[in-house]
């Protein structure tokens, strides 16, 4: 078999990637006025008006496009598979010599480049314009200016404990630093003894560690209590904006390299890192399923989709899409209760989703 792609093979992506991309349309367009109307809730809480509720779903397109793109494609190869065949296109084709692998292998190609796409912007656009546009919220329903990005934060390093009142992302044009405000420090023995506690102004986030500022401190000894005053104070500490925003933000919204940095800080700390691990997993396992799912679904083109209309394709495409998506919601919960590696989660239900297509391929090619 040539990999090169032919005439036919781009006749056939073109189709599936048509399909794919007004499916996606029109679930995203659905997916955003509802998020819109849920919105207004909330329209009217201190500056936040439509204009700002128009933005704040403009910002989060990114994120929902990535969402619902497993759907699109998996209904939108099958409603051009399923045209192909109707109008008996896919019978020419394979009259001519195309095998049904060879139009699989155009399928996989079409919704690969998509989901390329996909993947880069899930990395970059969607967790970006999450946090743009939750801070914009947060900022247009208070009354303060600033962006509170951080509020009540606590976080742990070590044997130390941090909590700070609330902070901000700070930008001079050449520098982006994390600033935190009203930070204290608890300070343990590994005994669970209290060692020190201090009482810091300001703590900003700088290369190597954490510049404190104003910094009262109170140290507990065995049968005597001290304290001291510094204008300035280094803290060395691997507690970065990741570990932060992991306090703050839901980690769906992250990035694969801020899950993994997550991670690392839970364990690092003996935290539960399950929930980052889930969604760290899922980031990794979200191109095969893509890809998993199209061509699980491709069967249905040669048969049951040939004499069935538009309705039809559609059912069978949301029926085939969210029958995946709920088996693997459940082997992942299941990972989380017994404790098994999500990995192994994700990945058995794409097993059986391909064990299936290939019985039902066998069967439609005899």
């Amino acid at each position: 078999m040539r990999f090169l792609p032919r005439l036919h093979d781009l006749y056939v992506a073109r189709a599936v990637m048509a399909a794919v991309i007004l499916t996606w349309a029109v679930l995203l367009g659905l997916d955003v006025m509802l998020a819109l109307v849920s919105e207004f809730g909330d329209v009217g809480k201190g500056r936040y008006g439509f204009v700002q509720a128009l933005a704040y779903v403009g910002l989060t397109v990114p994120r929902r496009a990535n969402y619902l793109f497993p759907y699109a494609a998996v209904i939108g190869s099958l409603m051009a598979l399923g045209q192909l065949a109707a109008t008996s296109e896919l019978t020419a084709l394979r009259a001519i010599g195309l095998s049904r692998r060879r139009i699989s292998f155009a399928v996989a190609g079409a919704v690969a480049v998509l989901t390329a796409l996909m993947v880069i912007s899930g990395e970059t656009a969607g967790p970006i314009g999450q946090r743009r546009a939750d801070a914009l919220k947060s900022s247009a329903k208070s009354d303060n200016l600033i962006v509170a990005q951080y509020s009540g934060v606590w976080a742990r390093e070590g044997d130390t404990i941090l909590n700070a009142a609330g902070g901000q992302e700070r930008d001079d044009g050449n520098d982006r630093w994390i600033e935190l405000h009203d930070v204290r420090l608890y300070e343990f023995a590994e005994d669970g003894r209290l060692v020190s506690m201090a009482r810091a102004k300001v703590a900003e986030h700088r290369p190597g560690g954490w510049l404190l500022r104003d910094v009262n401190r109170t140290y507990f000894d065995q049968r005597s209590v001290s304290e001291s005053r510094v204008a300035e104070e280094r803290w060395e500490s691997r507690l970065d904006s990741t570990a932060l925003t992991a306090g703050t933000d839901r980690p769906r919204y992250l990035s694969a390299g801020d899950l993994r940095q997550a991670i690392e800080y839970r364990k690092r700390n003996d935290l539960d890192a399950g929930d980052f691990q889930e969604h760290y997993w899922g980031r990794w396992f979200y191109p095969i399923n893509v890809i998993a799912l199209c061509l699980a679904a491709i069967p249905f083109a040669f048969g049951l989709l040939r004499s069935g209309g538009t309705g039809k394709r559609l059912f069978v495409g949301i029926v085939f899409g969210l029958g995946f998506y709920l088996l693997q919601t459940q082997f992942v919960q299941l990972a989380k209760v017994l404790k098994f590696d999500f990995r192994l989660a994700y990945l058995l239900p794409i097993v059986i989703m391909a064990g299936v297509s290939a019985y039902l391929f066998k069967r439609r090619s005899g």
